[in-house]
């Protein structure tokens, strides 16, 4: 198998996923600001912060109202939005179609050009939500298009890699919705002195949950109401729920392991895996959980970092 188709497939499924799981973030963050009480102040700033893209958002200059925010987010042809990263996915398809079902290729053509007309020009706050849950569903039928029509081998394996190294991370970044990172901007206009904001967690971990439609399996796992220790230990340390992030890093492994040349990239795997199972989760929501998903993010980094020496990049 050639590297570039490798890296290609790879990129393919690390896009369709992205596009998944912004569009999960981008939804459970106007449904969040919907749940929270009247005289919420929560900035569409945030939404940016949490994506990681403010060095992009900075250089158009624009205000961080939720237009704008949105706009970025989801429409405008940056290498960022949604519409460019499917267009990515749609490239990276079209170079090696000949290796993936011709079906997968008409429905991801079909994705790009029914979102691209859908979003373009003014998109009113009822509309945004039903496009964004569009291409969840979208998604997730091309991703189960794949699993279920491809022949289990290396092209496979790639395909995997990028799908649950993306899922890891931006897991990460949605458990940031319901961190440190947005509780202390919660302002409210009627809040006294010595008032919290523990009133609001459990919405804000609910919002959390539902947006990775985990909400039915923490309530099977979790015997308890919905609070911050469980949510986040379900999210980051769950071995059976497919979108955590133990979940993730085990299915990575099994896909390494298929593969020749991999003692590097297991390696780093294998270390996100420890700091991931050792996570003290109570202690760090205590301390402060940003620096922590900050750090998990960069090894997660590195994984691919790891797979890119391996696998894609040519030896020096």
């Amino acid at each position: 198998m050639l590297s570039r188709v490798a890296e290609r497939v790879y990129w393919m499924a690390r896009y369709l996923e992205r596009a998944e799981n912004t569009a999960r973030l981008m939804n459970v963050y106007s449904n969040l600001l919907l749940d929270l009480p009247r005289g919420t102040k929560v900035g569409w700033h945030t939404l940016i912060d949490i994506s990681g893209v403010n060095k992009e958002f900075a250089a158009t200059g624009r205000s961080d109202d939720e237009r704008s925010v949105v706009r970025f987010l989801l429409s405008e042809q940056n290498g960022i939005s949604l519409l460019s990263v499917l267009a990515m996915v749609r490239e990276n398809a079209r170079t090696t179609r000949e290796i993936i079902p011709s079906e997968a290729f008409e429905q991801i053509n079909d994705i790009y050009l029914n979102i691209r007309e859908k979003s373009a020009g003014q998109v009113s706050r009822s509309a945004r939500n039903l496009l964004l849950e569009e291409i969840i569903v979208h998604c997730q039928q091309l991703t189960g298009m794949l699993e279920g029509c491809l022949s289990h081998n290396h092209v496979h394996r790639f395909i995997e890699m990028g799908r649950y190294l993306e899922r890891a991370d931006m897991t990460t970044r949605i458990v940031d919705v319901g961190s440190g990172s947005l509780l202390p901007d919660l302002n409210l206009d009627n809040k006294t002195d010595g008032d919290s904001n523990e009133p609001y967690q459990d919405t804000l971990w609910m919002s959390v949950l539902r947006s990775l439609s985990g909400y039915q399996m923490y309530r099977q796992n979790v015997k308890d109401r919905v609070n911050a220790d469980d949510v986040v230990a379900f999210l980051l340390q769950d071995s059976e729920f497919p979108r955590s992030v133990a979940f993730c890093l085990e299915r990575l492994k099994g896909c390494i392991n298929g593969l020749s040349d991999n003692s590097r990239a297991l390696r780093q795997v294998r270390k996100v895996v420890r700091n991931t199972r050792q996570a003290q989760i109570k202690e760090l929501l205590s301390d402060g959980l940003f620096q922590y998903i900050d750090d998990l993010q960069v090894e997660i980094a590195g994984i691919h970092d790891q797979v890119a020496k391996t696998w894609f990049l040519p030896h020096t």
